[in-house]
């Protein structure tokens, strides 16, 4: 395959050849290659001002992020051969950290593979393709996910946000097989059944794995709240590692059906209760029924999607964490969860810190957790590390 050129201006290669992948619209010498030459999809070989190759390009010439490097040998283009070979070497980090084929397969930039997630339940695969590039070999992508895994059933569940950046439709299909509605997986040695077809992203958050795992130590024979519940990871979790009672709070019926299905399936029913409403409201009216948790676990959807949320996320954070300390038990534990980019750790630590002020409280950081190393982060792109986990102790008033 003989590919077109994409030339940088003066010096643009520095951060590329320092590890990044990605190219901003800004850094190209639209003078000798004008980025509206090229469709969304397009492959190029990326060029430094003087002609010399970086490697092969994907481009997305409309968006600000304009290309993303794909292979730093000009021989090795997109195609089924190196998705084959990508997909063995994420495959094979995955083999070696799990005993059972529950988890995410592919994560994108840092497998190598930009605009590819693959989430893996046993024989059943679940695929978002987020730019042009992807969609436009998703034939490959098929191909190249049948030889390495042999999987009975595939799913495009391309129905995100991330498309429509690219120009994309959205949409959920049958890539290959019949995919069930709810699909099994086990975590952290608990059952569940996640589901692919009308959940969330993929169905499942794998990527809080091992700081769910985390909360054994604490729960055993404690009351635990759960906030923005979804189907049930943390608080189903809680109630098999010896919690006393699980109280699980959504805003989705759908999702709530999910917890008690997931609790039933381990037996657990009779300790887990559900309630639907908005979180705030659910959080006001607990506080004023004085009830009380020893454990109380925070994990809500990205308040901070933009950078222009921030201010306004920053204070929903607060507000929450504010609320969960409120009802914590004397000598409590909260577990606040973001899933924000944007807020960095540190950021999130003083929103705690200030939050136990607030209330005249003083608080003990007790662990860190970010995501499980299904989801390794590319240390050139801080965007690929996202998810962080403050387990903190409300200290009693003294």
């Amino acid at each position: 395959m003989t590919l077109p050129s994409l030339r940088l201006k003066a010096n643009a290669e520095r951060r590329l050849r320092a590890g990044h992948l990605w190219v901003y619209s800004n850094e190209v010498d639209v003078h000798a290659t004008p980025l509206n030459a090229f469709a969304a999809g397009d492959q190029a070989i990326l060029e430094m001002a003087n002609g010399k190759p970086l490697g092969v390009v994907a481009l997305s010439p409309n968006n600000l992020i304009c290309a993303r490097l794909v292979s730093r040998d000009t021989k090795h283009v997109l195609d089924k051969s190196l998705l084959v070979h990508r997909i063995n070497v994420a495959l094979s980090l995955r083999d070696r950290l799990f005993d059972k084929p529950f988890y995410r397969l592919v994560y994108g930039d840092s497998d190598l593979l930009p605009g590819l997630v693959v989430d893996r339940f046993g024989d059943v695969l679940v695929v978002q393709l987020a730019s042009a590039t992807m969609e436009r070999h998703r034939d490959d992508v098929l191909a190249a996910l049948l030889q390495v895994l042999k999987p009975s059933a595939v799913l495009w569940k391309n129905d995100s946000s991330a498309r429509d950046a690219e120009g994309l439709e959205r949409y959920v299909e049958n890539a290959y097989g019949e995919v069930p509605e709810w699909v099994p997986l086990e975590e952290n040695g608990v059952k569940f059944e996640a589901p692919v077809l009308a959940g969330q992203k993929t169905g499942w958050f794998y990527d809080h794995r091992m700081n769910r795992a985390r909360l054994a130590p604490y729960v055993k024979g404690k009351r635990v709240l759960d906030l923005f519940s979804y189907i049930g990871g943390w608080g189903v979790q809680a109630a098999a590692f010896g919690a006393s009672e699980v109280m699980c709070v959504d805003a989705s019926g759908f999702a709530l059906d999910g917890v008690e299905r997931n609790a039933t399936l381990n037996g657990l029913a009779e300790k887990v209760a559900c309630v639907e409403g908005d979180v705030f409201d659910a959080l006001r009216e607990l506080k004023a029924a004085d009830e009380r948790f020893d454990v109380v676990v925070a994990d809500p959807p990205a308040f901070i999607k933009r950078k222009k949320d921030l201010k306004n996320g920053e204070a929903a954070y607060r507000r929450l964490n504010e609320q969960a300390m409120r009802l914590l038990n004397k000598d409590g534990i909260l577990v606040s969860a973001s899933c924000s980019m944007h807020l960095p750790e540190d950021d999130l630590q003083n929103i705690l810190l200030g939050s136990a002020r607030h209330l005249d409280r003083n608080i003990q950081l007790l662990e860190r957790g970010g995501q499980g190393p299904d989801h390794p982060v590319h240390p050139a792109i801080p965007e690929t590390r996202y998810i962080k986990s403050l387990t903190v102790r409300l200290l009693p008033n003294s």
